[in-house]
């Protein structure tokens, strides 16, 4: 996509325009239902337009922190990303930062909170938040075990494992990309972009 296009709806005076831009092109892998989650840090004026934005939807949201303007967002379907913290992989790995016998929600809020005290603390992102994006176990523990150092590949996340399984998945996520801006530029609403 040219960056004039880029610029011209990252810079857009309409708000709306805006956030539902950013929204297509960072979450697109979610939205079109190949991720069970996305992330993405929107200036916290923005926030505002989210409830009207998904109302009627599947999907829901959750700010993980806010600062200086801006937030850090987790987009969800609830079912889909509570069946996946619950696979037998996941629930093992996100057992061992605290995550054990408790309920989504209180999964959700305990993300929260970590993110927050990690932001307040300048030191980056909990490593379990790579759990809560569906990426491998095999990949998180990967990452954490070598300080972020040493993958065989950097994509939509840092690959340690399975090096043909994350090129094909990275396709799907460049293609679903393509597909939702297209579908912006038509017009679609991001509810109508969503699978």
């Amino acid at each position: 996509m040219p960056s004039e296009v880029l610029t011209y709806f990252l810079k857009n005076s309409d708000w709306k325009v805006r956030l539902e831009f950013q929204i297509a092109l960072q979450c697109a892998p979610f939205l079109k239902g190949l991720k069970v989650s996305c992330v993405i840090s929107l200036n916290a004026s923005l926030c505002r337009g989210l409830g009207e934005m998904f109302r009627g939807s599947d999907i829901a949201y959750r700010r993980l922190s806010c600062s200086e303007g801006k937030c850090l967002v987790l987009f969800y379907r609830p079912e889909e990303l509570e069946r996946h913290l619950n696979g037998r992989r996941t629930r093992r790995l996100i057992r061992e930062y605290g995550y054990e016998n408790m309920s989504f929600r209180k999964m959700l809020e305990r993300l929260s909170d970590r993110v927050s005290d990690f932001a307040e603390r300048g030191i980056g992102f909990p490593h379990e938040i790579g759990a809560f994006l569906g990426y491998p176990p095999e990949d998180v523990k990967g990452f954490i075990e070598n300080e972020g150092r040493k993958y065989l590949m950097i994509g939509y996340w840092k690959v340690y494992s399975d090096l043909t399984h994350a090129r094909m998945v990275f396709k799907e996520y460049d293609r679903a990309k393509a597909c939702a801006v297209n579908e912006f530029l038509t017009g679609k609403s991001i509810r109508e972009i969503a699978v």
